[in-house]
């Protein structure tokens, strides 16, 4: 650490024979030539004058630097550390549930892994990450949602809709807004993830979502540049692999007798006309468990969320996932896949079969069932019991506008009939389906209501 007069204080990344390379902190604008400038002994991690974006709270507090708002005893944790040992961790076996019926049946999350969100400006990704804190009320998960360069006026009315549907409760927001200098920007996603760690290791889980690493790399790159550092692909810095990879390996599940706490990553990407080969999505694709691909072409036709089944995967988050939700989705991505082929020979005017027609029927409903608008959640149970009937056809005899009404029905049936609260408390006790014959019955009493 270096300090400057006025409480201006710097951290050098670039030492060289015959001069220092720093970048400041803060109050950068009242530095002038000929000021003296004093080592301070002390590293970057332990200083007071950072304590602003380092300091962690206990569970009961909040915690918005975007507003201002401290409560609880502060404390100072280093901004860099070393990632968890194999040995520490734990195996990933506690799903992370998002609400999203495509993420939790087709790419479901563990507690624990780190998902990349990819895809063009303006196709839902933030809206995926934020709707997955949202579903987290009541799941015990402490929420911390990072945002990098956004519009000050984005993260205030981010804020407000937390407030509503009451994630601030188990929310900390940190924003490193687009007016604020590169370093800000730099170290928000370690001050986040530093945060997060203090909870992990309380035996506490924690989501965090890191909005977005594009903008990341785009100001560390900048800093690199001035420090006039060597340029390599994209004028990006030789490093910029590792500073993601090290940020990502902090995210993890560790061990029982550390406690069984996680941190679960939602990095996010921008791509730019859905290229997934270019520098940055391509280093962060390699450091990941899987990515949730966003496609331009399904958002702009009504599919939302505009997930791509075929690119979208999970490397880990399958043995996490319910057991029931594993057994009735297992047809689930054939289907969309075998519709997606024959749409294509519907659109040159080929006939097709019966059998044909009935799977592209199907897979027009699955399409339908998939869709939901934004912040409408669903329970898992919910998802379970609706994916379920129309794997095993009892959506067949429906109009496609009737699928909603049955999934509609179902959900009601669930939480108000006697039958459907004994199939739901069985599916959350013990993550398996019901018998065959108790389901279907249910699934016939309720489709008489449509």
């Amino acid at each position: 650490m270096l300090e400057f007069p006025h409480t201006t204080c710097g951290t050098h990344l670039q030492p060289r024979e015959h001069h220092v390379s720093v970048i400041l902190l803060s109050d950068a604008d009242r530095i002038k030539e000929g000021d003296l400038i004093k080592t301070t002994g002390a590293h970057f991690e332990d200083s007071h004058p950072v304590r602003a974006i380092t300091q962690t709270y206990h569970r009961s507090a909040q915690y918005s630097a975007w507003q201002g708002e401290e409560i609880g005893q502060p404390e100072v944790s280093s901004v860099e550390q070393k990632a968890q040992g194999v040995m520490q961790r734990g195996a990933i076996n506690a799903s992370l549930e998002t609400g999203i019926k495509v993420i939790d049946a087709l790419v479901p999350i563990g507690r624990g892994q780190r998902e990349l969100i990819i895809g063009d400006r303006q196709t839902g990704k933030t809206t995926l990450a934020i709707d997955t804190i949202i579903n987290q009320r009541g799941k015990d998960v402490i929420c911390i949602y990072v945002a990098i360069g956004q519009k000050e006026s984005s993260v205030t009315a981010l804020v407000e809709l937390f407030k509503k549907r009451q994630a601030m409760d188990y929310t900390i927001v940190i924003a490193a807004g687009a007016s604020k200098e590169g370093t800000l920007l730099y170290l928000a996603p370690f001050a986040g993830v530093t945060m997060g760690e203090y909870f992990m290791k309380q035996g506490k889980d924690v989501l965090i979502v890191y909005d977005d690493l594009s903008k990341h790399a785009v100001a560390y790159r900048e800093l690199s540049l001035l420090l006039r550092r060597p340029p390599g692909r994209e004028a990006y810095p030789g490093d910029v692999f590792y500073l993601h990879s090290r940020l990502l390996e902090r995210s993890a599940r560790l061990n029982d007798k550390l406690g069984g706490g996680s941190i679960t990553a939602l990095p996010i990407i921008e791509t730019k006309a859905g290229d997934i080969s270019a520098y940055i999505p391509t280093n962060v694709i390699s450091i990941t468990d899987g990515q949730i691909f966003l496609a331009s072409e399904l958002f702009y036709s009504g599919i939302r969320p505009a997930i791509n089944a075929g690119l979208s995967v999970s490397r880990v988050g399958g043995a996490a996932q319910w057991k029931a939700m594993k057994k009735v989705a297992g047809t689930l991505r054939i289907n969309l896949a075998n519709y997606r082929e024959l749409e294509a020979f519907v659109q040159f005017g080929s006939d097709l079969d019966p059998a044909a027609k009935k799977r592209l029927e199907r897979g027009r409903k699955t399409v339908e069932l998939l869709k939901q608008d934004v912040h409408e959640l669903t329970a898992m149970p919910t998802q379970i019991i609706s994916v379920y009937a129309l794997a095993e056809g009892h959506m067949d005899d429906l109009e496609l506008e009737q699928v909603k009404a049955l999934e509609k029905e179902i959900d009601q049936g669930l939480d108000m009939n006697e039958t459907g609260k004994t199939i739901r408390k069985q599916l959350q006790d013990t993550k398996k389906l019901p018998e065959k014959e108790v389901l279907d019955a249910f699934i016939r009493e309720l489709k008489r209501m449509i």
